[in-house]
């Protein structure tokens, strides 16, 4: 048979011939009992698989402790490493901690609680050497809805905030740890570039507006509201600032100023980038120590009436650890939220472990995050901690700061716990409004740039309308709509591009080299003048994948 002058040797036809004339397609041999040996019988074949189920099953118990591999090989390189990268990332969490309580509608403990318990659970079952766990701005601010939500419901009413932080943190947790288990982190696949980026950027817009109030020291309406509500009554009410707007402002622009600087010193002095490089990480912690020393003076004789918000007493140590509360009708409160929640959680953090594992060169397990995720979700509120992943900040200045191993994480949660019981105290005089600076300061960074947006629109311009349709509902309405409206979007898109795909079917068959009827490899004139395909071995024919429609047929040659 040939195709457009070239034969092919249909295998399956072979196959089917074969079957039909009675054949055996597989090697089998009669022995003198007349048992084919070609089929061991089934006691053999079970004693076959138990030590290969054995195996695997002794495989997967270890996968799910990473750190035994890593953990014999420890040195005092890999230590020196992890304690600058956990010193540097444990100061700028204490704050950030605390910050992002505010947006859960917690206490600022507990964000304390939370930062120990992320880093101190990850690192036995984490794969990614960079990552930092613990209290993050878009989580945050989806736990601060779900605790509004229930708290301002008749039913719920007498329930404490952080009972339903809590469980929504062990439900939640437990959703994606048994995920984890089955080893169905391919399912973060299916969330796009352009949801994840859509999603981000309307949290990011939704979570400064919502921190505006406190920057500016306004009052009068609520900060929950959608995005464009807060900006619409924060501009009727801008002539009611107080002293607060100074601080606050004047935080912001100094947060911003020592970036740039040590960004541009670090570009004209590359001897020195590393110095800057920490420097830099620091601005957080000095603004908010400048600005608590400021407070300190102005305030230290009005504490009970000082002239412009601060952040209040802070409990010393963990004031919060029992076992936590977990009721059907606690559960079925916040039911209707768990999407959302489960794929926050999911998705910023194997994004960022993926992307910084490209950077450093080495290979994450999505499934493993998701099963060091989950049991971090499940255990943290023990102590009081509330749903936590991924931070890209932290993960950020812990992988520039040469973090060797995820041991780190240990370091940074023993900074932690110092600071919870021996610092609490100075935390009384940090103005509310430095922390809502430090808070829009560091979502700047989840805004997607116009440069990307440019490739979306490259690659196609419906990506591109995915991603305002995202932003504009976030903006409009809360985080949660924009999260479903993007994926519901780009779910549709991509069925579509599935069901209208141009496609053919390939066939798998034996090309040879032809001149005229004969075959170049079966004439050594003709294959001495006209060579073949593989010439040092001297074979005319190779496999090859040929495309077959329906109107093929008229191409068939007997």
């Amino acid at each position: 048979m040939k195709l457009l002058g070239v034969k092919l040797k249909d295998a399956v036809q072979d196959g089917a011939n074969a079957a039909h004339s009675g054949d055996s397609i597989l090697p089998v041999h009669i022995g003198d009992e007349g048992v084919a040996d070609g089929h061991p019988a089934a006691s053999e074949r079970l004693r076959d698989r138990i030590p290969a189920r054995q195996k695997a099953a002794d495989a997967y118990v270890k996968s799910l402790f990473p750190f035994l591999g890593w953990i014999g090989r420890y040195n005092l390189q890999w230590l020196a490493g992890d304690v600058v990268a956990g010193v540097t990332v444990g100061i700028v969490v204490v704050p950030q901690g605390m910050a992002y309580a505010l947006l859960a509608e917690l206490e600022p403990q507990f964000g304390l609680y939370s930062s120990f318990m992320g880093v101190m659970i990850y690192w036995v079952f984490g794969t990614s050497k960079d990552i930092s766990i613990g209290p993050v701005a878009v989580l945050s601010t989806v736990v601060g809805s779900v605790v509004r939500d229930v708290v301002s419901s008749p039913e719920g009413k007498d329930i404490a905030p952080h009972l339903v932080a809590s469980a929504l943190s062990i439900v939640a947790g437990s959703i994606v740890l048994s995920i984890g288990l089955l080893r169905g982190g391919w399912i973060v696949d299916l969330i796009s570039v352009t949801c994840l980026s859509a999603f981000m950027t309307g949290s990011a817009i939704t979570i400064a507006a919502g921190q505006l109030p406190s920057l500016l020291g306004l009052a009068g309406f609520s900060n929950r509201d959608s995005a464009f509500d807060v900006f619409v009554n924060t501009w009727k009410h801008l002539s009611e600032a107080k002293l607060d707007a100074a601080v606050g402002l004047s935080a912001l622009f100094l947060l911003y100023l020592i970036r740039h600087t040590l960004a541009s010193a670090a570009e004209r002095y590359p001897g020195r980038k590393r110095f800057f490089f920490f420097i830099s990480t620091m601005r957080t912690v000095l603004v908010i120590v400048l600005y608590t020393i400021i407070s300190w003076l102005v305030n230290m004789d009005s504490r009970e009436n000082p002239r412009f918000r601060l952040l209040g007493t802070v409990p010393k140590g963990f004031c919060n650890v029992a076992v936590p509360e977990l009721s059907r009708n606690l559960v079925s409160h916040f039911a209707s939220h768990l999407p959302a929640t489960v794929v926050v959680m999911l998705v910023e953090h194997v994004a960022i472990s993926k992307s910084f594992g490209r950077v450093n060169n080495y290979t994450i397990d999505p499934s493993q995050e998701m099963v060091a995720i989950g049991m971090t979700n499940v255990l943290g509120p023990f102590l009081g901690g509330y749903p936590s992943t991924g931070s890209f900040s932290r993960t950020a200045i812990q992988s520039k700061a040469g973090v060797c191993t995820p041991a780190a994480g240990i370091v940074t949660g023993l900074v932690v716990l110092l600071t919870t019981y021996h610092l609490t105290a100075v935390f009384f005089y940090i103005p509310s409004a430095t922390l809502a600076s430090v808070i829009i300061h560091a979502v700047g960074d989840l805004v997607t740039p116009p440069e990307t947006v440019q490739q979306f629109w490259r690659v196609s311009p419906m990506e591109v309308f995915v991603f305002f349709v995202g932003v504009f509902v976030s903006v409009l309405s809360q985080i949660e709509d924009g999260l479903y409206a993007t994926v519901s979007i780009s779910a549709a898109v991509r069925l579509y591009r599935i069901l209208k795909a141009r496609a053919q079917f390939l066939s798998t068959g034996r090309v040879r080299s032809l001149f005229g009827e004969h075959v170049v490899g079966d004439d050594p004139k003709i294959s001495a003048e006209y060579g073949t395909f593989h010439v040092s071995g001297g074979d005319s024919s190779r496999n090859s994948s040929l495309p077959i429609g329906h109107g093929e047929r008229s191409n068939l040659q007997n």
